[in-house]
């Protein structure tokens, strides 16, 4: 049976300017794969407009109501979802978010079929696809813009007034950093992408051992991976297998780099039940020298104590006071400036879009055409036939609960 996929426009408030086929990907997957179509709703906001659409000969128009299966970025507003649909959108539901509840309970009632881009995984549930590199590429541009604001050094432009990713390299190419410490978590994605913005600017990488007990004539940075940061409560001998299974085991060591490094750029996962990197009592300590974070992650009120709310695009930086437990302006000298914007890859909208879209295009559209040999649909499907899917019937309480 041909399958008709929709390019659906994004109605979420505030708008994102992100899509997941770009025009390319969609060429790709016609290419590929003749029997199918592809209709694009047509959308103002859009990073690439209805015409580079157009120009590519793909059809757009203002009704998708005959496609089969309708992806997107966002969440779909509930008086826009289309009955007895598939849909593939970051539905926020899987961690039982409150907010989004009754979006789930319509899908139900609509009995739409629904596939989280958050659980497009693996067989080893690995995730399969996400923003994060570029979630690192901006929230590391980000903390170098907090850090000439914060020392009055240089001035950057915000990224999402650059075009592509060639720009904000190039921005950088022309920054000359103060004398700092960097501390930089994560190896993922997200810590790649950080990785490269420091590279770029040329910035040494130091070992551990280096960053912790020698003076520096330049800025440097070191990248932790997660046993660089924690050690066992009883003294014994640590692993990575053992912290992810065992980590209330586990205490934070992290304090060591907090008393040596000025800037913190967070892009690690963090678990429920592992320690914090540094509560709102570290940060009072007289040794705390951290003054600029960058957090990526932007778990609130959570393992990096001062990120105490999402900032925004339009005004990405707050100070905290770490005497006071609380909001300031970021100058202020006894201030950490925090960035915690919670929605990096919109700020480079075109290239998060060209990478989401040749991932999604490569690893999980061919399951529509090779009755899904990996699996890959039937381990992402939340719901289908107004039930929720085996894998996720741990969100029924969810579900039945009223507001």
């Amino acid at each position: 049976m041909p399958i008709t996929f929709a390019v659906i426009k994004e109605r979420k408030s505030p708008p994102d300017s992100r899509v997941v086929l770009t025009p390319n990907s969609c060429k790709e997957l016609l290419e590929n794969y003749p029997q199918s179509s592809i209709v694009v709703e047509s959308s103002d906001i859009r990073a690439f407009s209805n015409a580079e659409y157009s120009d590519k000969g793909l059809e757009v128009s203002n009704d998708v109501g005959e496609a089969n299966v309708m992806i997107g970025v966002k969440e779909v507003p509930i008086d826009s979802l289309i009955a007895d649909k598939s849909y593939f959108f970051f539905s926020h539901t899987i961690k039982k978010q409150p907010y989004n509840r009754k979006l789930l309970q319509a899908i139900l009632k609509k009995r739409i079929t629904l596939y989280d881009h958050e659980t497009l995984v693996d067989s080893n549930y690995n995730r399969l696809i996400g923003f994060g590199y570029y979630a690192g590429i901006v929230g590391a541009y980000n903390g170098i813009r907090t850090i000439g604001k914060k020392y009055n050094c240089f001035k950057l432009p915000k990224a999402i007034k650059l075009r592509d990713r060639l720009e904000l390299d190039s921005a950088l190419k022309n920054i000359m950093l103060p004398n700092l410490k960097i501390i930089l978590t994560g190896t993922g994605r997200v810590g790649q992408g950080a990785k490269e913005v420091l590279d770029i600017m040329q910035i040494k990488k130091v070992e551990v051992k280096d960053f912790l007990t020698k003076e520096f004539e330049e800025p440097v940075y070191v990248q932790l991976d997660v046993l660089d940061y924690v050690e066992r409560k009883d003294g014994g001998k640590a692993s990575k297998s053992d912290f992810f299974e065992n980590a209330t085991d586990y205490n934070s060591s992290f304090m060591k780099f907090t008393q040596v490094a000025e800037v913190f750029i967070a892009g690690h996962f963090y678990g429920k039940s592992a320690p914090y990197f540094f509560t709102r009592a570290d940060a009072k300590s007289p040794n705390f020298k951290l003054r600029v974070v960058a957090d990526i992650s932007c778990d609130i009120d959570g393992p990096v104590a001062c990120t105490i709310r999402a900032s925004t695009i339009k005004d990405p930086i707050y100070g905290y006071d770490p005497i006071n437990e609380s909001e300031t302006e970021f100058m202020n000298p006894h201030a950490i400036a925090v960035m915690a914007v919670d929605n990096l890859p919109c700020e480079l909208p075109r290239d998060s879009s060209e990478e989401f879209g040749t991932t999604f295009t490569k690893t999980i559209l061919p399951a529509f055409f090779n009755e899904d040999k990996d699996g890959i649909l039937e381990r992402a499907k939340m719901t289908e036939n107004g039930n929720l899917t085996q894998a996720f019937s741990y969100l029924q309480d969810y579900v039945n609960e009223t507001d």
